[in-house]
């Protein structure tokens, strides 16, 4: 895994919307179509305006699955992720093949439709972060590192819970659902290229836990370490906890 340190997350931004650029055009012009997973959340502002701004790009060409969904909550609501994803990604470029989850369906039904479509070819590059507790998608600790499921129902823990109302998605804690459905943790990690956004110091803990500690279903995001084509874009505030703090460095 190669860890990169930007100044801020501005910086993290276009660094991760270069690298996630690049990688898109190289695969469309070699395979014709790509991919890919997105992710949401305030950890991917400020990537997905860079990406959505970079020239070049044939999003008609792109297939997309997001990670992860409330359990209960529609694409009117105002967190919901298929919402997010519509504004900033699917609007912005005209990505017409999308596949977003439905929280007001059937949970069990979404996951098995969703876990059909995702698992019948390879993922190029699916775009992630870390959450306050490590979660990765939303898979709170102890996250599951066996199953094969796809998606699957998750509960979403008090601290995850109490990020989404501190990023300002709901007005209070009783108003967070405590469901969500989830792409697995092994079916992230075999998509080709993971790029993970990680900015600000709300984050530091996580960050030093998940990549100086052990790999442990504890800091579910330490499983990133163990995929061989995954970068994690960190800003300064961050890393501020990391031992090393060099620009850029390899993690095994």
């Amino acid at each position: 895994m190669n860890l990169r340190i930007l100044e801020d997350k501005v910086a993290l931004g276009r660094a991760a919307a270069d690298h996630a650029s690049a990688l898109l055009k190289h695969t469309l012009s070699t395979r014709g179509r790509a991919r890919i997973l997105a992710a949401t959340g305030g950890s991917q502002f400020e990537f997905l305006d860079a990406l959505t701004a970079t020239p070049g790009i044939a999003w008609d060409k792109v297939e997309m699955f997001h990670l992860d969904e409330y359990v209960g909550i529609g694409f009117d609501h105002p967190a919901s992720f298929g919402k997010y994803l519509r504004e900033r990604l699917i609007n912005k470029t005209g990505l017409n093949n999308h596949h977003l989850i439905d929280g007001l369906g059937d949970p069990e039904n979404t996951c098995r439709e969703m876990g059909r479509l995702l698992a019948a070819e390879p993922v190029d590059i699916a775009f992630a972060g870390v959450g306050e507790n490590g979660h990765l998608a939303f898979n709170d600790p102890p996250a599951d590192f066996q199953t094969e499921q796809p998606y699957l129902v998750v509960n979403l823990d008090a601290a995850c819970r109490q990020q989404q109302v501190g990023e300002g998605w709901f007005p209070n804690l009783g108003t967070v659902p405590r469901h969500a459905i989830s792409i697995s943790i092994r079916q992230l990690l075999k998509a080709k290229t993971i790029i993970v956004s990680v900015p600000d110091a709300r984050k530091a803990s996580a960050v030093k836990r998940c990549f100086e500690g052990p790999i442990s279903p504890e800091a579910p995001s330490s499983i990133l370490r163990a995929h061989p084509d995954a970068t994690v874009y960190l800003d300064r505030h961050s890393a501020t906890l990391l031992a090393n703090k060099a620009p850029a460095q390899t993690l095994s």
